[in-house]
């Protein structure tokens, strides 16, 4: 499980330190509609990365799924590589196509949740 907060930890750093980066150095680069695009990418990273944090705390104690529990925290990782991550490089890139990969982010972030249900309820 200290993997899932190593990696965790990491993802919020990088989700604050994208989200500055954002706010202060693509504001004025890109489209509003672009710059609606990358934030949503913000928030979706944080939102995950804090799922991923809460995982690797609870699952020692409340969690008695643990294999369950470490794939949810996994599938959140890859989430948000694949739904966030594309939504900065179309935002950055302009190329529509990069937002087919984002809706298997979702998906992934919808298994790693439902993994998380099942491991509390084992």
């Amino acid at each position: 499980m200290q993997s899932i907060l190593v990696i965790g930890s990491i993802m919020m750093f990088l989700a604050v330190a994208l989200g500055a980066f954002g706010a202060h150095a693509l504001k004025a680069k890109l489209s509003p509609d672009m710059m609606k695009i990358y934030e949503t990418g913000i928030q979706y990273h944080i939102a995950h990365s804090l799922g991923m944090l809460i995982i690797g705390a609870l699952s020692p104690n409340f969690l008695n799924g643990q294999s369950l529990a470490i794939a949810a925290g996994w599938c959140l990782f890859v989430g948000i590589i694949l739904f966030s991550g594309s939504l900065y490089a179309l935002s950055l890139s302009g190329i529509r196509k990069l937002g087919a990969i984002t809706p298997l982010g979702g998906l992934l972030f919808l298994a790693g949740w439902v993994l998380l249900l099942i491991s509390v309820l084992s």
